[in-house]
């Protein structure tokens, strides 16, 4: 553009002799003047077309920018919400345990349980979980013992199943899921710790008042012989009392076994359970002699005292369909609350659990050897060593197990300490 306006500017110059011989010195004046104006104009157009570029290139290269800070914020928001809806909990405990049963030899065993969950929050208030854990296929324990030179361990399928919460107080799930009925401190009365139900579940609950139904399936597969469907329902009511709460309620469950065949295990496991067999010589012929229509009362009450929290509580069940040895119950204490570094609890319990009680399968699988039919002491203690990290021991103390099938009871003892992690 300056070339153009040098090369006109000079070709005026030259012309300007023969111009200015047909044109006044003031046209010509006036012409050169125009010249100029123009010159200085078409300068300006240029430098502001210069300017113009400058921001043309400095908005594209923050247009860059911009377009990769926002690819950062959106792949940071999709980390961040992916991080919000996926949940993973789940715990380690190892223990080391002696058994001493009365006529058999002293035992002593290493063992480790790992548990982890996938729990996923989806719309509309709903989650889905996935869980894994050790051990085999025992419906009441995820214990893994150590030993056979090291081998690999089994791992199982621990949990799977959806929870909607329909409102802030209403609940149904379904699955394979955690053991939704109350339980005063952890009572395994009538439940194992570890018992995880299949089926069908639904709750709700207020400030004071609980109900929760559950319809569980021992063996869903109609092609087998001892295909059964159990259901139970459960109400509670909450309440606090000045510086006292209490919970208590009721329970029924009715789980029709009578007529089938062992749940699990061989023909004639049956957990403590009366059974009775068509052929004593073919024991897949022996079936549960009783229905098992349990009446649970529960209570806990708590308070404090010096300071740390104090529960005491009771669990009572019968069965109404067995004709004796139908009862069973576990009172204790709990002093203190393990929950972080330097803090501590104590407990003692004592239980009795009468053969045809409940059904043995998914009681305790560690009370008296397990199942029902046994009787005795309890002494739990355990210490924080951080928020995550607790250091525990659990002593049976004077257990008798068979007084309602053996001759003469067994005592049985038990000593085991664990260290547990959870995360």
């Amino acid at each position: 553009m300056k070339r153009l306006i040098s090369v006109a500017v000079a070709s005026v110059a030259l012309a300007g002799g023969q111009v200015q011989a047909s044109v006044s010195d003031d046209d010509f004046a006036q012409l050169k003047a125009d010249f100029t104006a123009m010159a200085q104009r078409l300068n300006a157009l240029e430098a502001e077309n210069a300017n113009l570029r400058e921001i043309s290139e400095s908005t594209v290269t923050e247009l860059d920018v911009a377009q990769t800070e926002l690819a950062a914020v959106v792949q940071g928001n999709s980390a961040s919400s992916w991080a919000e809806r996926i949940k993973v909990k789940g715990d380690f405990r190892y223990r080391y345990e002696e058994i001493d049963v009365e006529g058999k030899d002293n035992r002593e065993r290493n063992r480790i349980r790992a548990r982890a969950a996938l729990i996923a929050s989806l719309p509309s208030n709903t989650e889905v979980a996935l869980g894994i854990a050790t051990g085999g296929d025992d419906p009441v324990s995820t214990n893994q013992t150590l030993g056979g030179g090291g081998s690999t361990k089994d791992v199982r399928l621990d949990l799977a199943y959806f929870k909607w919460n329909a409102t802030d107080n209403i609940y149904l799930t379904a699955g394979k899921m955690k053991n939704s009925f109350y339980k005063p401190q952890k009572s395994a009365l009538l439940w194992d710790s570890d018992y995880n139900p299949e089926g069908i579940g639904a709750g709700w609950s207020s400030n004071h008042f609980f109900v929760t139904f559950a319809g569980n399936t021992l063996e869903s597969d109609g092609k087998r012989d001892n295909q059964q469907f159990s259901w139970g329902l459960q109400g509670g009511v909450k309440f606090d009392l000045g510086s006292v709460s209490l919970t208590t309620g009721l329970g029924y469950y009715d789980i029709p076994t009578k007529g089938k065949t062992s749940f699990y295990g061989d023909d004639d496991d049956f957990f403590g359970n009366s059974f009775e067999c068509s052929d004593h010589d073919d024991l897949s012929t022996c079936v549960y002699k009783y229905d098992y229509e349990e009446v649970e009362v529960f209570a806990n009450l708590g308070m404090s005292i010096f300071d740390m929290p104090l529960n005491l509580f009771a669990d009572f069940v019968q069965n109404q369909d067995a004709d004796e040895f139908d009862t069973g119950y576990i009172v204790g204490a709990k002093l203190g609350k393990a929950s972080g570094r330097g803090t501590w609890q104590v407990a003692y319990q004592y239980q009795d659990l009468e053969k045809d009680a409940v059904l043995g399968l998914l009681s305790d699988s560690d009370f008296a050897g397990g199942g029902t039919d046994g009787k005795g002491h309890r002494l739990i203690g355990a210490y924080g060593l951080n928020k995550r990290w607790n250091l525990g021991f659990t002593w049976f103390i004077d257990n008798e197990a068979g007084e309602g099938n053996l001759d003469e009871p067994l005592s049985y003892d038990r000593f085991m300490i664990d260290t547990v992690f959870k995360y």
